[in-house]
């Protein structure tokens, strides 16, 4: 190798290697420092009856864990207020049963949430929206039942509606 490859390749390992201090990723992108999360209400009056205590305590927690923002009582820089607007099962892959085909009967059963949110940015106003945020679950409904696998299905729905809200309000994906 001579000494002229030697030396670029030297400078560009050094020039990778302090670009790389340069890069950080915090998880979030405002400038705010503290946050209200607002108890969310199940207007439904479908699942059980912690359903909207669960959600709130959640979306608080992952708030914690994930951002350096402190949560407030009231008048934080951001506002995250809600409700639960749809707790629905319907049956899916139907499947025939019986030898004469034709009663069909659902293979799944699917859980749909949709809860709707209400994000305030009191720092910038452009990024306040209001928007509903849903997803679903499925299980299979010949060998068990709703209030078997719901505590299941309801972990699964949240934690995925928990990360789409988080990155819609401070992870501005």
């Amino acid at each position: 190798m001579n000494k002229w490859c030697f030396t670029g390749l030297l400078a560009i390992i050094i020039l990778t290697f302090n670009g790389c201090g340069v890069y950080t990723f915090t998880g979030t992108n405002t400038n705010a420092q503290t946050i209200t999360i607002l108890n969310f209400y199940n207007d439904t009056g479908m699942g059980p009856a912690t359903l909207s205590q669960q959600f709130t305590e959640e979306l608080r927690d992952y708030y914690l864990r994930n951002t350096s923002l402190n949560i407030v009582e009231a008048g934080g820089e951001l506002l995250v207020e809600g409700s639960i607007v749809g707790y629905n099962t319907m049956p899916v892959a139907p499947i025939a049963s019986g030898n004469d085909q034709q009663t069909d009967v659902a293979g799944s059963t699917r859980l749909t949430i949709r809860i709707k949110v209400d994000f305030t940015n009191t720092l910038n106003e452009e990024e306040d929206f209001s928007r509903s945020f849903s997803f679903y679950d499925d299980f299979d409904s010949r060998s068990s039942n709703l209030t078997a696998e719901e505590d299941q299905l309801i972990d699964t729905i949240f934690d995925q509606i928990i990360f789409d809200i988080f990155n819609a309000t401070v992870a501005n994906w």
